[in-house]
């Protein structure tokens, strides 16, 4: 049993976490108060190959894989969550599902684009009527001479108003309860379909959040993806592989939270010597340090799972779970060190805290992912 990264891996982290601390660092508190990030900023991403990290080298990537994109989420939610989930959600939302499920056209249409960063990706699942109960949606898609006419509304669309490409489920054949739902790669723009509104959120707020409305929205023929009646399948493979990528920026947010509430606990002084030495804050970075390591494994775990070709379902839902639950004690424990500063944005762990939140809802929240572990179970 192997614990250490191989050359490739450990070279790809260094590269990453130096470029994460000189670029990316810098300019995370500005975009967490404008509440976005420019088009320059997602260049410089797309130029480090951040992009393109997991999808194969005959497409333009790296081909490096599971592990290789969870390390780059990692390494880039320390210093900004929200950029990190604009990575996962890239990757593992729409490059994920196209690479698994697309035809070769398909493939050789987006992903070079998906690659280099020309396009953005994202999904398009959960709707107001229908968030974890995903095969509940009613947007539909119906087939006619022209291609297929797309109508409802998308909410909380990760990306969405940087895409320039979706994976979409919806409704194909509402009379086959256990085929209803059918998977499509849309373009975007497309006429008849428009943002309708972008989400003012607690966190990741330089993470964008769209709901996407769809009028008679056609698209081609060929924009399907996987088989018809099949979305379910591709919608529930996908989430799973998502987990992964948002456990990666839940443990990428914790040791944030560690790294600043150590230094700040060093060079605090009260009682005439630094709140280090006192038990109680050590026994909070004791236990912020012990689930991040303990995260760490499950999610290299689950990766490398995927990687080769395991089942990696229940793996995933235990990483995401852990990693997002200890993300959250470690923001927490990261306030109560800073006491009454860390509840002021002068220092970044009030923003760690907001963003830490999210990775106990989104990719599924805490509840169902404790439902997919236990069915594994019994």
């Amino acid at each position: 049993m192997d614990f250490e990264l191989d050359d490739d891996h450990r070279m790809l982290q260094q590269q990453i976490r130096d470029f994460a601390l000189k670029e990316i660092a810098k300019g995370a508190a500005e975009r967490d108060r404008q509440e976005s990030a420019s088009d320059e900023y997602r260049s410089q991403l797309a130029q480090m190959g951040l992009f393109g990290i997991a999808i194969p080298e005959e497409f333009g990537g790296a081909g490096m894989g599971t592990i290789a994109s969870s390390i780059a989420v990692e390494e880039v939610s320390k210093a900004c969550a929200g950029t990190g989930v604009l990575l996962s959600a890239h990757q593992s939302l729409c490059v994920d599902p196209i690479m698994t499920f697309g035809t070769t056209e398909q493939k050789s249409k987006y992903l070079p684009r998906l690659a280099c960063g020309k396009l953005i990706g994202c999904l398009s699942l959960t709707e107001p009527g229908s968030g974890s109960d995903a095969g509940a949606a009613t947007c539909r898609a119906e087939f006619k001479d022209d291609g297929w006419h797309i109508t409802g509304t998308k909410i909380f669309v990760t990306n969405g108003q940087e895409a320039g490409v979706m994976v979409l489920l919806a409704v194909t054949d509402p009379d086959k309860p256990k085929r209803r739902l059918s998977a499509f790669i849309v373009d975007k723009p497309t006429p008849g379909l428009r943002i309708g509104k972008l989400e003012k959120k607690l966190g990741i707020r330089c993470s964008s959040t769209a709901e996407f409305v769809f009028e008679d929205c056609v698209v081609p023929k060929d924009a399907l993806l996987g088989e018809r009646g099949r979305g379910l399948r591709v919608a529930l493979t996908t989430l799973n592989g998502g987990r992964i990528g948002i456990a990666a920026q839940a443990l990428g947010i914790a040791q944030a939270c560690l790294y600043e509430a150590t230094k700040y606990s060093k060079t605090r002084v009260q009682f005439n010597q630094p709140i280090s030495r006192f038990q109680a804050i050590q026994n909070k970075l004791a236990d912020m340090a012990v689930g991040i390591e303990a995260a760490r494994v499950l999610i290299y775990r689950a990766a490398w799972l995927k990687d080769h070709g395991g089942d990696y379902v229940q793996a995933a839902a235990m990483a995401k779970l852990f990693a997002s639950e200890t993300c959250s004690r470690a923001a927490n424990h990261a306030i109560q060190v800073f006491g009454g500063y860390g509840y002021c944005n002068d220092y970044p762990v009030e923003r760690f805290l907001r963003d830490a939140k999210i990775t106990e809802l989104y990719e599924g929240t805490s509840e169902i992912h404790r439902i997919v572990i236990a069915r594994g179970l019994v």
